[in-house]
């Protein structure tokens, strides 16, 4: 593997300094190399796929095999076509090089290598995240929506998130009969025909964001409108682990999102607070980025959208795992409230 990047960078001096994790079900690590030739740190993101695909509960398969090859594909189309565009107010760590299989090579390995993030100053949360720190994803996540509205993906997701009904047959076949399997069609299409698509996350859950804690003023890209919601110092955030990027409405990430960093009483707590947040962020951003957008008509659909994003999470849980904690009383509640419109 050394080898290999030091021929990637033209480095034939880069050094190994560690593995940070390893990928999902042994496909593959992300590592720390560093490169004399930049007198910087990169970090090199692999994929070997193992001969034995073991799944930590179970789900394995030829499908959900290829999912994941696929999946590493079109984070390298993302780094390479996508992540330019991307302003400050939603950093993504910028790609160095790359190299992935040919069409005939699906099984080979793919490695992409890129800035590393600690460099920049960014870091993974060790705590639990505040409710600025909250906001500041959610900023983050508004500002990408707003950037990629009516954005052409072909080499993307044509359906972002990794939850996606069609890529998750086996799931939604394992769900018991019930309302919520019923309406999965009708939450589906409802999601996918929406007006105003943009490209998702499409795994923004916290532990793919890193911070940054900077002094407000020091942040030129994000608006002055917005420093009175937040104290005087905000965590700038980047964003990593694009394999499930594409087409979608962005309440999606919101949605996934802050289920995955709030309790069951805190989503009920704070709905109206930071859905409120997301809106008046990317309202702005959309001003910024977008001025030709109705701002007004993006945001009706949108939350009328955010109740079918979390029924749609809800029905891959119900198939994948039932009992996961994450099936609390707001998701429950919000899955209620889409299956009102299904009927």
């Amino acid at each position: 593997m050394l080898k290999t990047i030091q021929q990637l960078l033209d480095d034939p001096q880069l050094t190994y300094i560690e593995t940070l994790q390893e990928l999902w079900s042994g496909y593959g690590e992300v590592t720390r190399y560093f490169s004399p030739m930049r007198a910087a740190t990169v970090i090199v993101k692999s994929v070997n796929p193992p001969k034995n695909i073991t799944h930590p509960r179970g789900w394995h398969s030829r499908v959900g095999h290829q999912r994941k090859l696929s999946s590493y594909i079109i984070e390298a189309n993302f780094y390479q076509s996508y992540a330019h565009l991307c302003p400050q107010a939603c950093y993504v760590p910028k790609i160095i090089t790359f190299s992935k299989p040919q069409e005939n090579e699906a099984e080979a390995e793919q490695t992409l290598v890129m800035e590393d993030l600690q460099q920049l100053g960014f870091a993974d949360k060790e705590t639990a995240l505040s409710l600025n720190d909250i906001k500041a994803v959610i900023s983050w996540l508004a500002n990408f929506h707003a950037c990629f509205i009516g954005q052409p993906a072909d080499d993307l997701w044509p359906v972002g998130t990794y939850w996606h009904l069609k890529t998750r047959l086996d799931e939604f076949n394992n769900m018991e009969d019930g309302p919520l399997k019923k309406a999965a069609n009708f939450i589906d299409s409802k999601l996918n025909n929406a007006r105003y698509q943009t490209i998702v996350h499409g795994d923004a859950k916290v532990a793919n964001f890193c911070f940054s804690d900077l002094e407000t003023k020091n942040i030129t890209e994000i608006d002055n409108n917005l420093t009175n919601t937040l104290t005087n110092k905000i965590s700038l955030v980047a964003a990593v682990d694009f394999q499930y990027v594409g087409k979608g409405v962005g309440v999606k990430d919101l949605a996934y999102f802050l289920g995955s960093c709030l309790t069951d009483n805190d989503l009920t707590r704070l709905h109206n607070e930071l859905l409120d947040h997301y809106f008046k962020v990317l309202g702005l951003a959309c001003n910024k980025y977008q001025p030709d957008i109705n701002v007004s008509e993006l945001e009706d659909e949108w939350r009328n959208l955010y109740s079918f994003a979390n029924a749609d999470f809800h029905r891959f849980l119900q198939g994948w795992s039932p009992e996961h904690h994450k099936v609390n009383g707001y998701l429950k509640a919000q899955s209620g409230l889409a299956l009102q419109d299904c009927t």
